[in-house]
């Protein structure tokens, strides 16, 4: 079988655990942060990573098989 290409978008912003479940950050984080933007408590939350949903799992992990 061919090697294949990884996308070059997903594997800046995702990772797979051991456990196989995919890694993500927060949307919403680059910009309005300061003043009339968001709240301290909402800006805290966003600088956690999460999980992507299961839904969206199996077209992540296409996009990088290598990692």
């Amino acid at each position: 079988m061919p090697k294949l290409k990884t996308h070059s978008g997903a594997k800046k912003r995702f990772n797979v655990t051991k456990g196989g479940k995919v890694k993500r950050a927060h949307a919403y984080k680059s910009h309005l942060l300061n003043g009339h933007g968001k709240t301290t408590k909402s800006k805290r939350r966003l600088r956690k990573g999460t999980y992507a949903d299961e839904t969206n799992e199996s077209t992540i992990k296409r996009m990088i098989p290598y990692k």
